[in-house]
């Protein structure tokens, strides 16, 4: 089994039940056994033209799909839920691989870990709830490290949030 960090995020529609529902979708595959979930955090659009808040969190899975196979997984997840990514940066899910166990992979499909990991604090905070300690294996930084640096903390507005009592 290998060990998956996902981030998921939405900003159309009830943002914290878009990513409860992706991941209820996720643990549907017999091939992956969700661990964790972190707390919602809602943060403002980051380089795009939205007047829509994000809800983002990060899960942890263990899976035996390979990293393209959990990437396409993802994809389909996305488009049942209505995500059109031809139709600009608003969604109503959106998931990507952060880290699959330690790979460095550079393709045209998929990069990991996620390049822009340690420049969105939307997904370092909970991430950092999750793994602190977690090391990225390009920069051998933490997470927590990450997120305390400098690139991650100017302009980036972010809140914890709960979950809706039915989760």
């Amino acid at each position: 089994m290998s060990l998956a960090f996902i981030g998921l995020g939405s900003n159309l529609g009830d943002g914290a039940a878009n990513i409860l529902e992706a991941w209820q979708r996720l643990g549907q595959d017999r091939q992956i056994t969700g661990l964790s979930i972190s707390s919602p955090f809602r943060s403002a659009p980051l380089g795009m033209d939205s007047a829509q808040w994000f809800t983002n969190a990060v899960a942890v899975a263990e899976t035996r799909l390979q990293p393209e196979a959990l990437l396409e997984l993802m994809l389909s997840i996305e488009t049942d839920m209505g995500r059109d990514r031809s139709q600009g940066m608003d969604r109503t899910i959106d998931l990507d691989i952060l880290y699959y166990d330690d790979l460095v992979i550079s393709s045209e499909r998929l990069d990991l870990p996620h390049p822009e990991i340690r420049n969105r604090m939307f997904v370092l905070a909970p991430m950092e709830e999750l793994a602190p300690d977690h090391l990225h294996p390009v920069y051998q930084q933490s997470t927590t490290t990450m997120r305390r640096g400098s690139a991650c903390q100017a302009g980036q507005a972010i809140e914890k949030t709960t979950w809706p009592e039915t989760a």
